[in-house]
């Protein structure tokens, strides 16, 4: 079975029939001779023959969507990550399950090697999520997250956030398979999912990455004026009991 071909419509009879009746170019694409048709001056078009050329157009964008290697072999647990904000959600929205973030670049050797073992590991932990992100489609968000080597994974567990981060190829694959080996195990989480770190929230959003008048954001913001106003009133009762144990020396004195 050959993945990504598609072939042309019509018996072999009416093709070379076609042939004969119309100049033809010969081209060998990918170890397969194609015929392309020299219509240039006739004037007997007809919605035929253009039908014909929708089947050639429709050919060239099959075997360029079959070389789109990082989009093959995907179980349902690898979803394609489109925007910051995406990651955000599909990081707080996992629960308890372990979230591998796996960064990838169309154009990186490493990364089209190791994609097939990727895929089989998602299928061997189906609990388990992979994020994908295209490095190309989201440099900006790549960068403010301080990746600059590639294939490059993080795993990430509910309340514990970020539990590990490292590059990996087909030779150091074992780093990986241990890595989902340790997290992987049940466990049970008290608290919500954490995802990224604040900073990199801050980061994020001062590139525009993110918008400041998210909920996650004002979230924090309330968390942080809790704080604050917390110190204030625990201050003024320090602050009040210190002045009656002054008042009782007076007194005693």
């Amino acid at each position: 079975m050959v993945c990504g071909f598609c072939p042309f419509v019509g018996s072999s009879q009416s093709r070379d029939s076609k042939a004969r009746a119309l100049p033809v170019l010969g081209v060998d694409f990918m170890g397969k001779p194609l015929l392309v048709s020299d219509q240039k001056g006739r004037g007997d078009w007809s919605p035929k023959s253009s039908r014909n050329f929708s089947v050639q157009a429709q050919a060239s964008i099959c075997v360029s969507r079959a070389m789109r290697w990082w989009e093959k072999t995907l179980k349902p647990n690898m979803v394609e990550i489109h925007s910051a904000q995406e990651l955000v959600d599909s990081l707080l929205n996992a629960g308890d399950r372990l979230v591998i973030v796996d960064f990838y670049s169309p154009g990186c050797g490493g990364c089209k090697a190791l994609h097939p073992k990727i895929c089989q590991l998602a299928e061997l932990n189906p609990d388990a999520i992979f994020l994908k992100v295209n490095y190309e489609d989201l440099k900006p968000m790549c960068h403010a997250l301080n990746i600059h080597v590639l294939p490059f994974f993080r795993f990430y567990r509910g309340e514990d956030g970020r539990l590990c981060s490292f590059s990996c190829t087909n030779a150091t694959i074992k780093k990986f398979k241990d890595a989902l080996a340790k997290h992987g195990t049940e466990r049970c989480s008290l608290g919500p999912a954490k995802g990224l770190n604040e900073s990199e929230l801050m980061s994020l959003a001062s590139i525009g990455e993110l918008s400041i008048h998210s909920p996650l954001f004002s979230t924090e913001k309330g968390s942080v004026e809790d704080l604050v106003m917390g110190s204030i009133d625990l201050s003024g009762v320090l602050s009040k009991a210190g002045n009656k144990m002054e008042l009782k020396e007076e007194m005693l004195c």
